[in-house]
């Protein structure tokens, strides 16, 4: 039960606001933006996505630059408001298209719609697209997407910087094109989160992927759709059987995932048989299926740390990045993180003779080296060289005292599973 919803933009402008139970003070989203802005509590740089203040619970997720943001005064279950906030987006975005300040600003009377049908005094009633199609009846301005920067494939994961799942983005489910004609078009994207963890030699302590096979659908009369995985994958290879049937099949397959779930509109009749799924799509975005990987797979990059002292006061930090995956492939928005020792003063740094696109920095605040690559080209090597100062002398082992390095980064048309839809 939520009391209040609301889209703040980076600048903490109210875009959409509601408030359904009347409970909480009307400037909570002032309160909510001050707070997330100026954050520095239990030595964290952002807010987490819960938090409390003077008794209101506030929950927030960031979608393509915007705050989603809930209040409730109850204690609500927060991974149900979180959930909630990424499918309200998901019905906007499927009903408008375009997902950003400009299109809501434009439609607001569609999402002030959408929003009195998604949630009743506070309770969820539904976030399909396809039932809000018989209450909705608001036609969307759509927004020209040629002057949208084209961005990758990885919404449904990460939060806040740019993103966009696709082409399908751009084109609203109840929308027709100019003319009156009906789009006849269905968009597929495999989406991998990859979590790998290396020792301070290089070897892989943990690997992990969490997938999803997303689908868009503008075909008109409901056909039905039979999408074909590869023919070698196997599921419940792992530790722990697949969750969707018992007839599980274990085996040695390229493709082994842990386990997996679908979308209550996938058939299963034939996937023992061809590993093919049957379903009759509904409308907007939705996942067909959730996967789990686990056992060992090549991660596409490899981070070579050196630290080495360099005097009383001095020692000289080398990173080296190595692009595990094929030349035609790029890795974009590419940022490295690296703690430093707490008596770190100050940090110079060195990059390779004609490096572009890349930025440096020291955050003195909580001893932090960030490292940022606008892309990185498959096979390819990057080196950063930095000196530090000190305000004591070493008295440990400095290797100790700072990491571990961590790196995120987008890949497009590259999965580490090698999980495919044939056709």
């Amino acid at each position: 039960m939520i009391s209040q919803f609301f889209v703040l933009s980076q600048r903490g402008d109210s875009i959409v606001f509601r408030d359904y139970r009347g409970e909480v003070p009307k400037g909570s989203a002032e309160i909510f933006f001050r707070k997330v802005k100026f954050w520095k509590e239990d030595g964290q740089e952002e807010a987490p996505p819960v938090f409390n203040v003077d008794g209101v619970n506030y929950f927030h997720v960031k979608v393509v630059g915007l705050f989603f943001v809930a209040t409730s005064r109850v204690n609500v279950s927060p991974s149900l408001v979180l959930e909630l906030l990424q499918r309200v987006a998901r019905v906007i975005k499927d009903y408008l298209g375009i997902l950003n300040e400009d299109s809501l600003r434009k439609n607001f009377v569609l999402v002030y719609e959408l929003l009195d049908e998604v949630i009743d005094f506070g309770y969820v009633q539904t976030t399909s697209t396809e039932l809000l199609k018989s209450y909705v009846f608001n036609e969307p301005i759509v927004i020209d997407a040629g002057r949208l920067q084209p961005l990758n494939p990885a919404t449904i994961f990460t939060q806040g910087t740019k993103r966009m799942p696709g082409m399908a983005v751009t084109k609203s489910v109840v929308a027709n094109e100019p003319g009156g004609r009906k789009r006849e078009e269905i968009f597929v994207d495999i989406i991998e989160k990859i979590s790998v963890t290396f020792s301070s030699s290089g070897y892989i302590l943990t690997s992990e992927i969490d997938g999803t096979i997303q689908m868009k659908c503008y075909l008109t009369g409901n056909p039905e759709i039979r999408l074909a995985l590869n023919e070698d994958l196997s599921i419940g290879g792992g530790s722990g059987r697949s969750v969707y049937d018992s007839r599980s099949s274990f085996g040695s397959g390229a493709v082994m995932l842990d386990d997996c779930n679908f979308h209550e509109s996938v058939r299963l009749d034939n996937f023992d048989l061809d590993r093919t799924l049957t379903l009759v799509p509904p409308d907007g975005e939705f996942p067909v299926m959730n996967y789990r990987l686990t056992q060992e797979f090549k991660p596409p990059f490899r981070i070579n740390t050196l630290i080495e002292e360099a005097g009383a006061l001095k020692a000289e930090v080398i990173l080296k990045i190595s692009a595990e995956f094929p030349s035609s492939i790029t890795a974009n928005a590419v940022s490295v993180q690296m703690p430093l020792p707490k008596y770190t003063t100050r940090a110079t740094f060195e990059l390779e003779p004609g490096a572009i696109g890349q930025t440096t920095d020291f955050k003195e605040a909580n001893k932090r080296l960030e490292w940022g690559l606008n892309k990185i080209v498959g096979g390819s090597e990057h080196t950063l060289r930095a000196k530090l100062a000190f305000s004591r002398e070493l008295h440990g082992n400095i290797t100790k005292e700072a990491g571990p390095v961590s790196m995120t980064f987008t890949i497009p048309m590259y999965n580490a599973s090698r999980l495919q839809v044939s056709h």
